[in-house]
Order: C-alpha cells, then structure tokens, then sequence
C-alpha cells in the first residue's frame, strides 16, 4: 500500500528512510543536516554516524598548531656532572656539578717539596756532606821555611811555593763533592722536567696535587716550570715571604706563582 508521492518527502512517515540514494529527512523543528557523500555503485556503504543533537557543536574544536607543525622545543638543561660555564679555574663547582679543581692547601704543597728533597736530594747531600769531612780532615797546612834564604828573593819565592803544592784537600774528597753537586743538579732539572710536561713531580703526585697554567689549565712546558724554578728566589727573602704567602692568598699562590701566572691545584 503506498502512501503519497515516493518522491515527495513529505508524503512519507518519519523516520522511515527516503528512495535509494537520498537520506532521510529530519523531523519537524531540528534543523536539516547535511547529506553525507555516497559511495559509488559496488562499493560498501558506511555505516551511519551518530549525530549530536540540535544546539551542541559538531567537533571538537582542532588544537592550536605551531607555525611549523612542530612543538615549541623546551629549552635543554646541561647534562648533569658536567661543569658550568665561566667559572674560574680552580674554583669549586657548585654543589652536585661537576667543576674544575680547587687550588691545592699550603700545607699538601710544603708536603709535595719535601718529599721531593727526600728523594732527589739525599744522595747528592751525603755525598757533599762526606766530601767536605774528607777535605777538612786530610787538610793539611805547610809554612814556608825561609830561615835559610836570607835574602834571596828567589829562595823565598822557591820556598812558599813548595808550601802551598804540600797545603790542600785530597782528590778524593774533591771528587766526593762535585760529584754531590752534579748529582743534585740532575734531580733538580729532573723535577723541572716533569712539572713543565705532567705538571706532577713525585712528590705532588703523591700528595694528589698538579702545577697547571691559570688561564687555561695546561702543562707548563719546560721553558716555563725552568722559569718558575727561578722566580722562586723572590720568594726567599723577608724570611721567606713568598713562601707563605699561599696561607692567604685567594689563589694560594707564591710570588713565583704571581709572576709566571701558574697555580696549583688537587687533582682529587
């Protein structure tokens, strides 16, 4: 039984879909959706979505989009352990960070110098020291005779001259002494040589600390440490000075320190 024009919208009950191809009308006082987009002939159709009713919004409105569809980046923190930029060197980092070394104490540096006389110097010392005994003990004073000259001058000449060739100190003791001073001058270039290329002798390697450049915190290189072995003599008089400067110092630096522009630092 057919009710009206199939045609005619109008003339069909609500709720009952319209002639194939058409969607059905919606009721008396909501307002007429749009007609979705129908598949082609052979194609399955999709099943219908449901609507929202009258007076709510269709969709959620898009989320705000970078100008570049790229997530604004947060700001990358420096990785942790790692020391800041523009400190000092030698100053310490701040609680829980990395930094560079603190200056070394006054009292690691008079230890690191007196283990290094111990062993560079103690055997030069022994020997110079056994040297000088020898000398001093097998020394012997001639005077001149001169009773018999009278006055030849010649004779008297003769005469002191066989006095001083009987005066003197023995080879022996000779050798002990040049050999010490020889000695000790070997192990003072040697603590030279290894503070200008590790920054380290053996005794501020034992007592952890190390010589370095204050601006950038290298090696001195030979030339350098060789120098500031030298300066060390400003730091001797006034009861030596220079040497306990360090004990409030901000740096802990003696004067030789001051003039070469070095520091020294711990290691640990």
């Amino acid at each position: 039984m057919s009710f009206g024009d199939p045609n005619n919208p109008y003339g069909q009950p609500q709720g009952q879909p319209g002639p194939y191809g058409q969607q059905p009308q919606a009721p008396y006082g909501q307002p007429p959706q749009a007609p979705q987009a129908q598949p082609g002939y052979g194609y399955p159709q999709q099943a219908p979505q449901a609507q929202p009713g009258y007076g709510y919004p269709q969709q959620a409105p898009p989320q705000p989009q970078s100008p570049y569809g790229q997530p604004p980046q947060v700001p990358q923190q420096q990785a942790y352990g790692y020391p800041q930029q523009g400190a000092p060197y030698g100053q310490p980092g701040m609680p829980g960070m990395g930094g560079p070394p603190a200056f070394a104490s006054w009292g690691a540096r008079v230890g690191a110098t007196l283990l290094d006389g111990l062993i560079v110097g103690v055997v030069p010392t022994i020997l110079y020291v056994v040297g000088m005994i020898v000398a001093a003990a097998n020394t012997t004073v001639s005077v001149p005779d001169t009773a018999y000259c009278g006055s030849d001058y010649q004779c008297i000449q003769d005469a002191y001259n066989n006095a001083n060739d009987a005066a003197g100190a023995p080879a022996f003791a000779i050798i002990l002494i040049v050999l010490g001073a020889l000695l000790g001058l070997a192990g003072w270039l040697f603590l030279v040589a290894k503070e200008g290329s590790t920054g380290q002798t053996p005794g501020k390697k034992a007592l952890n600390i190390r010589v370095v450049r204050e601006a950038t915190g290298q090696q001195l290189g030979f030339g350098l440490a060789f120098g500031r072995k030298l300066c060390h003599v400003v730091d001797g008089p006034l009861c030596g000075l220079g040497y306990w400067w360090p004990l409030w110092d901000e740096k802990s630096q003696t004067f030789a320190d001051k003039i070469t522009s070095t520091v020294v630092v711990r290691t640990q």
